[in-house]
């Protein structure tokens, strides 16, 4: 979908809000899971590769991406993080609070948008394509995301007081339970499609925390433990669906395709 089709589909989408019976989410609701199944066509020429090749496979089918600019990336947040069981409200990410869509900026208790790969680490500041790339970016509570700020992720630290199971100390920041494997997978994304062509950044993952300015991002390892102890669930598949369908007509391949991660990066470790 391109830009200039955006702001017209919103007009839509407020539409059918509208005519939704109350509780209900046009977005939400009547979809079963395989409804996020992918046509098998969209990854045909990934099949069959592992380490490089697939990585350079898959960064071919999902480059190119409709970019948006910083500020559609609030009301498309709206649509992909909404509450399931409130559509007035978005699931903020670190905290896992249901908030309400209005209460968005730079006051305490606001959200805002979280780059869960670090802006710092490469520079890329909020520029269309890699800054509003929706694949990595998320709602969170403006004091959460000032605490995570640009720190790599790893275990420990201290719990965090506003976000109870989430953990931080001066180089790291460990997410809760639930949303360990969302960051593998988001960073695993972001490694494949920024491999600096079309003068883009080249951003790579390592096992290293620290990482300070760099287009890096760690720890690898301990990111693929967090996807592999916490898999791909429906809300995933169906955030993936829309970025999809709705804004920006690439998808999440390990989100679709968990294996590929360890087809990729194991070798490393």
């Amino acid at each position: 979908m391109g830009i200039r089709s955006f702001i017209p589909l919103l007009v839509l989408l407020s539409l059918l809000v509208s005519c939704t019976p109350e509780g209900e989410s046009p977005f939400t609701e009547g979809r079963q899971t395989n409804d996020y199944q992918v046509d098998s066509d969209y990854y045909k020429e990934a099949k069959g590769k592992t380490g490089d090749e697939l990585k350079a496979a898959l960064h071919e089918i999902i480059d190119d991406h409709n970019e948006l600019t910083y500020r559609e990336v609030w009301e498309a947040l709206m649509v992909t993080d909404e509450d399931p069981q409130n559509r007035d409200n978005v699931i903020l990410f670190y905290s896992g609070r249901s908030q309400d869509k209005d209460l968005k900026g730079p006051d305490a208790d606001d959200w805002n948008r979280e780059h869960i790969w670090a802006k710092s680490h490469g520079g890329f500041d909020t520029d269309p394509g890699v800054g509003t790339d929706l694949h990595h970016l998320r709602p969170t509570d403006v004091s959460v995301n000032a605490s995570r700020g640009n720190l790599d992720f790893d275990n420990g630290g201290k719990e965090h007081q506003e976000a109870k199971g989430n953990y931080y100390d001066h180089d790291s920041f460990e997410p809760r339970d639930e949303v360990k494997g969302d960051i593998a997978r988001m960073l695993f994304y972001m490694a494949v499609r920024y491999e600096g062509d079309d003068g883009e950044l080249d951003l790579e993952l390592n096992d290293r925390v620290n990482n300070g300015r760099t287009p890096l991002h760690g720890k690898l390892s301990v990111l693929l433990k967090w996807h592999k102890e916490d898999p791909v669930d429906e809300n995933e598949q169906r955030r993936n669906q829309f970025i999809y369908e709705e804004f920006q007509n690439n998808r999440n391949p390990f989100i679709d395709n968990p294996e590929w991660a360890f087809a990729i990066w194991d070798d490393e470790q």
